[in-house]
């Protein structure tokens, strides 16, 4: 029966785009890939799919209702947002992500985001191939205050998988950690950390919980790292604290809108790095996920589905 299953891919590109293998999958079934799906295509490619692996494609009620056949939904990721929950259940359509995949290559990116406000090596870099140091008078040429993190506390909010990957990476430094929980106070957190660094979901709870008000109740030295969600952060008051040096930098691989538009103000804010949402996607952690994924579909089709949301 499985090999009469028509499975679909509508935007496998940025799992794999050519250094993985689909071959497992292909095994499972009649498999199509699309590397990128747009809004206009989606019915086309999804018409007549048993069973449909999406990663950033929003699925809908309406959508589902056009797609009577289709039985297993598997989101390539942790998080689920794009598509309706609720809708699948009623339609008796088993959905499921991927956990867990990501946790070391965030954490280390996160720490790497930190790392670079700290110590401005692309800055440095940049400046030796440009030939200021040839023309330094002195053996030393620090272009940026350097700042050393042993001894200094990082404040942690969301502490699953990768907030205590995260902490790991961070105490090896010789940093103190300050973790909470989503929906424990955010103030003492921020009124004593030199680094916040963001890992909790997106809930309409946690959602702008960065903002003026919060930013105030920050050191001015503090550091702001995001790797979770955009929408965390009031992207406009930030950028505001960060251009007016009430916070020292922040370090951000998601934004509110992706890809931006281009009057994102963090974009050309002060002392602000923002990276295009890659801290997820080393190879190791996508092969991680592509694994997975072909597993929840072979744990489907064997009657026993696993990673169900």
């Amino acid at each position: 029966m499985k090999f009469c299953m028509k499975i679909v891919v509508l935007d496998g590109y940025s799992i794999n785009p050519g250094d993985l293998s689909w071959d497992a999958l292909a095994a499972l079934g009649s498999l199509e890939i699309y590397g990128r799906t747009s809004e206009d295509e989606f019915f086309e490619r999804a018409a007549g799919a048993n069973i449909l692996l999406i990663a950033k494609v929003p699925i809908t009620a309406e959508a589902l209702d056009r797609l009577p056949e289709l039985r297993y939904l598997g989101v390539l990721a942790t998080g689920y947002n794009m598509v309706e929950v609720e809708a699948t259940r009623a339609r008796g359509i088993v959905l499921t992500n991927v956990p867990s995949y990501g946790t070391m290559s965030v954490a280390q990116f996160a720490i790497a985001l930190l790392l670079e406000l700290c110590n401005r090596v692309g800055v440095h870099n940049r400046a030796v191939i440009e030939g200021e140091w040839y023309r330094s008078p002195d053996w030393t040429m620090p272009k940026t205050p350097l700042m050393e993190l042993a001894g200094k506390t990082m404040g942690i909010v969301g502490y699953g998988r990768i907030g205590r990957q995260t902490a790991l990476i961070a105490e090896a430094l010789g940093m103190r950690i300050l973790p909470i929980d989503t929906g424990d106070p955010l103030e003492p957190l921020l009124v004593a950390s030199d680094v916040v660094s963001l890992h909790c979901p997106l809930t309409p709870e946690s959602q702008g919980m960065i903002h003026r008000g919060a930013i105030e109740r920050m050191k001015p030295s503090a550091l702001l790292i995001n790797t979770a969600r955009g929408p965390l952060i009031v992207e406009q008051d930030l950028a505001d604290a960060l251009n007016s040096g009430r916070i020292a930098g922040a370090g951000l691989d998601v934004l509110s809108i992706e890809p931006p538009i281009h009057q994102n103000p963090l974009i050309t804010a002060k002392n602000c790095i923002v990276t295009p949402h890659i801290a997820w996607a080393t190879k190791e952690a996508r092969e991680r996920l592509l694994n997975v994924a072909i597993d929840n579909v072979r744990a489907f089709l064997a009657g026993c589905p696993q990673n169900t949301v």
